[in-house]
């Protein structure tokens, strides 16, 4: 069993109930984003998983140079902190430098490494020394196995608050894979571990932008369920196809519920056998 983080007032793996982490993929104006995290909130509430909103102030990693990167840090960070004192949510954002760490961190609750970065010893060192929890993305390049590394380099600075997010694996030009043994590997490292079941489905610079194939986002959900998960990462968007970042593989907020509802149950299911085992 993985040990404890906390975020916020929050506690995530070690036996917690399953979390939610749910937003638009970027901010892209105040309103928005704030229907979304109200409309998540709702929805996170009725299916009993706590809930962290998630949405970049900033995207860094963009196919092309005519990728929309953000609207600004200090405006979208000025929009984070009004989701976690409007609605009482716990915020989780990506960082790209050392200096990123840092202003964020007085707005949210959790860093995430984006999973092209997570060999970068400097960012990792900064965003654990902010003392915030640190979601990283197993890169798409990376044996699950060797996120031991990235995870030490955060904990070199004292923070052991460190979460390992799966999102999928290069496999040839244009395409990933999940392994779900990879789930099984890194909780075994100790820590909580999310699968990102919407990243996963990416068709990776698809021309002039990342395509998706968002129909495959509940079939990965309910199977990393099954294999045993702390965390669920689904971005959520009220339009995907018009969204201005990963508009491929976003799933519609109208459809949220309903995913999470059949990921409670195999996540319900799960645990039943688990507690079942332990008694016999």
């Amino acid at each position: 069993m993985s040990m404890p983080v906390t975020v916020g007032s929050m506690s995530i793996g070690s036996g917690a109930p399953l979390a939610l982490f749910a937003g638009p993929c970027v901010i892209e104006n105040r309103d928005m984003i704030l229907r979304s995290a109200e409309f998540i909130r709702g929805v996170a509430e009725r299916c009993g998983m706590p809930l962290v909103f998630k949405s970049s102030f900033k995207k860094a990693n963009r196919t092309s140079m005519s990728g929309f990167s953000g609207i600004g840090r200090d405006e979208a960070l000025a929009i984070l902190e009004e989701v976690r004192s409007a609605f009482g949510l716990p915020v989780v954002t990506d960082v790209h430098t050392e200096d990123d760490a840092v202003a964020a961190s007085q707005v949210v609750d959790m860093l995430q490494i984006p999973a092209f970065l997570c060999r970068q010893t400097d960012l990792l060192l900064a965003a654990g020394a902010t003392g915030k929890a640190v979601n990283i993305k197993k890169g798409q390049f990376l044996a699950p196995e060797d996120m031991r590394h990235a995870a030490e380099k955060v904990a070199s600075t004292g923070n052991t608050n460190i979460l390992l997010c799966e999102r999928g694996s290069s496999f040839g030009y244009h395409n990933l894979v999940v392994d779900m043994r990879g789930l099984v590997v890194m909780r075994e490292l100790g820590y909580p571990v999310v699968m990102d079941a919407t990243h996963a489905v990416q068709i990776p610079s698809q021309g002039g932008a990342s395509g998706g194939r968002p129909e495959f986002i509940a079939p990965l959900a309910r199977a990393a369920a099954a294999v045993g998960i702390d965390a669920l990462f689904i971005e959520t968007h009220p339009d995907p196809p018009n969204a201005l970042s990963d508009a491929g593989s976003q799933l519609p907020l109208a459809l949220l519920e309903a995913l999470l509802i059949e990921v409670r149950a195999v996540d319900q299911a799960v645990r039943d056998v688990v507690r079942t085992k332990e008694e016999s």
